[in-house]
């Protein structure tokens, strides 16, 4: 035999042995897991480390996060929420978010058959003025609503005698608008093309003990 292909060999010999030797003392890992001894002092930290508990009885942060803790509104919302444990603060303002889009819009477009349920006979009676002058005057308005800038928990008030909430929401939106003459569609007013911001004041009223979950629109402002 070559001395040569006996060196290799005593060569691959010692390598097998070198790595045998290894996997007994590391053992073998697959992947990247990382079995991380505990540096001194982690166990102590780890035991001087506090523990946050959850204490009952706290904030209802789903109220705290809109009005501050304490006040007025809070005190209507959280009696509200004691009459229908599903009323859900953060779901109203979803709720209401939707709302205003679409009765805005209903207003807009004189339909307003389509949101009756929503809003309160006064202010059916009063937006129904507004279209029917509309229609007298030969307008009709075109818009489009382009989104929610803001909209925020204003007040909340409840009633012990009509178990009765109203919750006041401030909306700020942007929409184009224009009104023109009806037959010839000539611009009288406003310009499509061009965004405008508005802002409302709208206040929503619901008897808490009802099994309807639809809250109506009472009053409107700016």
């Amino acid at each position: 035999m070559e001395p040569a292909v006996i060196q290799l060999l005593i060569l691959a010999g010692i390598a097998v042995f070198l790595i045998l030797r290894l996997r007994a003392v590391l053992g073998s890992r697959d992947g990247f897991e990382q079995n991380t001894l505990p540096r001194r002092g982690d166990t102590e930290q780890t035991a001087n480390k506090p523990r946050f508990e959850v204490i009952e009885g706290g904030p209802d942060t789903d109220i705290t996060d809109h009005v501050p803790e304490g006040s007025d509104s809070a005190k209507a919302l959280a009696r509200m929420k004691s009459l229908d444990p599903s009323f859900s603060v953060d779901e109203f303002l979803q709720g209401a978010r939707g709302a205003y889009e679409m009765i805005l819009m209903a207003f807009e477009s004189s339909d307003l058959d389509s949101v009756l349920p929503f809003l309160s006979r006064d202010v059916f009676n009063s937006f129904d003025e507004v279209v029917q002058l509309r229609e007298r005057e030969g307008l009709r308005v075109e818009a489009t609503f382009v989104g929610l800038r803001e909209i925020e928990l204003v007040e909340a008030t409840f009633d012990e005698d009509t178990k009765e909430g109203e919750v006041t929401v401030k909306f700020v939106g942007e929409l184009t608008s224009a009104v023109r003459k009806a037959d010839t569609g000539e611009i009288v007013e406003g310009d499509p093309n061009a965004i405008k911001r508005q802002k409302d004041v709208w206040t929503f009223a619901r008897d808490m003990t009802s099994d309807s979950p639809n809250w109506k629109l009472v009053a409107t402002g700016e």
